[in-house]
């Protein structure tokens, strides 16, 4: 194997399996989100190219496992068996700088083609969530936990969050940022964590005294 002397060199790479997101950043201080459909739909290996129609039916797809490839790239293992594909470094940066233009020209060849993302799945039902809530909020709250729906604009903890806020305007004050810590089913989350049906939701602040309202 001929290694390319890549342009950029990453100084950070985290994959964040249940938000189906890599996390990647480079030596020119430049960062990308790049989710695992899009590392999939873009992948270069020749059986990924068939016939020149878009590959489809990858919205769940996640990534198992990333294994090196010498000092210029790596190679991704996702669960639905793929593994042929090898993305170095520079390859990585260009799919980050042009993530939007590359999906929006994704999706609209999803468009020609006749698919709808979610043909695959079928039609989402119901999307029950645990909320734990700790210290303060208990006493505000006057609950220690509850089950919800969450509506489909939640997918994520940030969205999670402003939901809750809008939810009950009086007690929103509650739910400031930087206020509290949270957990999805026992690990520590980040803004962009994917939120599920079935998923548990702790809410842990970080002061023993609560927010006042403004």
């Amino acid at each position: 194997m001929n290694e390319k002397q890549p342009t950029r060199t990453p100084t950070a790479i985290n994959l964040h399996s249940k938000s189906r997101l890599l996390a990647i950043e480079f030596s020119d201080g430049a960062s990308f989100r790049l989710p695992c459909e899009y590392l999939r739909v873009f992948a270069k290996a020749k059986e990924v190219r068939t016939l020149g129609n878009p590959v489809t039916g990858k919205e769940s797809v996640n990534i198992t496992r990333i294994e090196p490839q010498g000092q210029y790239a790596v190679r991704f293992i996702f669960d639905d068996g793929h593994d042929s594909s090898i993305y170095s470094w520079d390859t990585l940066y260009e799919l980050g700088v042009n993530q939007k233009q590359n999906w929006q020209a994704y999706q609209e060849s999803l468009r020609k083609a006749g698919y709808k993302p979610g043909d695959s799945a079928g039609s989402e039902g119901p999307r029950p969530i645990r909320l734990l809530y700790f210290t303060y909020l208990v006493k505000q709250l006057q609950k220690e936990a509850e089950q919800v729906e969450i509506p489909p604009s939640v997918t994520d903890v940030s969205s999670l969050i402003e939901w809750l806020r809008r939810r009950n305007p009086d007690q929103a004050h509650l739910f400031q940022t930087g206020s509290f810590q949270v957990t999805v089913n026992k690990q520590f989350s980040e803004p962009f964590t994917r939120i599920d049906a079935g998923d548990e939701v702790a809410l842990i602040p970080t002061s023993p005294n609560a927010p006042t309202k403004k």
